[in-house]
């Protein structure tokens, strides 16, 4: 058999995912996203200081997709991509010689991690708990090392899929993270609780589903919040993966009888990681002072006579079109109960400023404009 140009190469390779197949110890993705990382560390070092000629991966990567037949994941392009999966994690690793031997050096499956994992309180199970796949969205499309982190953490605790995580990306998650008016640390007993709570809400959630357009066309008399209501009720499911996977939907219109006066919650959600009752109150218009008082009025019925004991105290959110920060900030300060005030858009609103009204449409059609 002729002997291949990068022998020495394919060899390490082949030996490196061999010891990871037959290694049980941790789980099969630590250990699998460990073999990129070392691949990637091995690559990275040849590829970059001209130990290999160009034209190296390619070539390695073809060769072992035929001396490993069914061989999965190690394309000449994936390979690159473990190289890049090192190069932009490198700090993670504790390198005591960075000076590897060219080519020819052993691809060692252990990390020593570094003590800025410890310092920085690094997620490194999470990091270590998310698939590769999702890695390499992350990597292309997030450049900041913390936003990259708040991706992976999310990504675990949401469970996300490939287009879950894409569509957070795109939704812009990491930039409305905890950037919303609300009294969380002071209304909260725990710090914990209050931490979890600031980090559970957004400043602003895209309900795209909901047509919102219609209130401007209807009877002001026959809209109020009712049409946004409807629009969320009919897209649960949409609404959930909106607000985090660990809401569950009690009910809309949620009727609260309590000493003879008759109430109703626009929306009731049970939320697992802050074990409490969350109540969302939805505005068609701009942010009211005196919504703070309705939703604080809410909440002291849930937290009397709806909360199980086991429960923590319910949260109040106020979801409407336009808010002053500063100042919806500065007077929920002086409420008890603990709520929050986010915004919502709609992009079909955009799209519809952007297009021609009908008649406009018609004299398009017609040549006369």
């Amino acid at each position: 058999m002729k002997k291949h140009k990068y022998d020495y190469a394919i060899s390490a390779i082949k030996e490196a995912i061999l010891k990871c197949q037959y290694d049980a110890v941790k789980s099969i993705n630590e250990k699998q996203l460990i073999l990129y990382f070392a691949i990637g560390k091995y690559v990275s070092v040849n590829s970059r200081n001209g130990h290999w000629g160009e034209g190296a991966i390619d070539s390695i990567g073809e060769q072992l997709e035929k001396e490993m037949p069914g061989l999965r994941g190690f394309s000449p392009r994936n390979i690159r991509a473990m190289r890049q999966f090192y190069e932009e994690w490198d700090f993670l690793e504790n390198i005591q010689n960075n000076n590897l031997e060219p080519a020819g050096a052993k691809i060692d499956n252990q990390i020593i991690f570094t003590d800025f994992i410890r310092d920085n309180f690094f997620p490194i199970h999470d990091f270590l708990s998310i698939g590769f796949t999702l890695h390499r969205i992350i990597m292309s499309k997030i450049k900041n090392v913390d936003e990259r982190v708040f991706y992976i953490k999310r990504t675990v605790s949401e469970r996300y899929s490939r287009n879950e995580l894409q569509d957070s990306i795109k939704r812009d998650d990491y930039h409305h993270q905890g950037n919303f008016p609300n009294n969380f640390k002071s209304s909260l007993s725990s710090p914990i609780q209050a931490f979890k709570a600031i980090n559970t809400f957004k400043d602003e959630y895209l309900l795209d589903f909901v047509n919102v357009e219609e209130i401007d066309i209807r009877d002001k008399q026959d809209i109020d919040e009712r049409i946004i209501e409807n629009g969320i009720v009919n897209n649960i499911k949409k609404f959930i993966l909106t607000f985090g996977k660990d809401f569950a939907f009690i009910g809309n219109q949620y009727h609260l009888d309590a000493f003879g006066v008759d109430q109703y919650i626009d929306l009731l959600f049970f939320n697992r990681e802050l074990n409490c009752l969350v109540a969302v109150e939805l505005k068609k218009g701009e942010f009211k002072t005196a919504y703070l008082g309705q939703l604080s009025g809410y909440l002291s019925i849930l937290e009397k006579f709806e909360k199980k004991e086991h429960e923590n105290s319910p949260i109040g959110i106020i979801l409407c079109k336009d808010v002053n920060k500063s100042y919806a900030d500065y007077v929920i300060q002086d409420y008890a109960k603990p709520m929050g005030i986010s915004t919502y858009k709609n992009m079909s609103n955009k799209i519809r400023k952007c297009l021609p009204s009908v008649e406009e449409f018609i004299q398009i059609m017609e040549g006369k404009k």
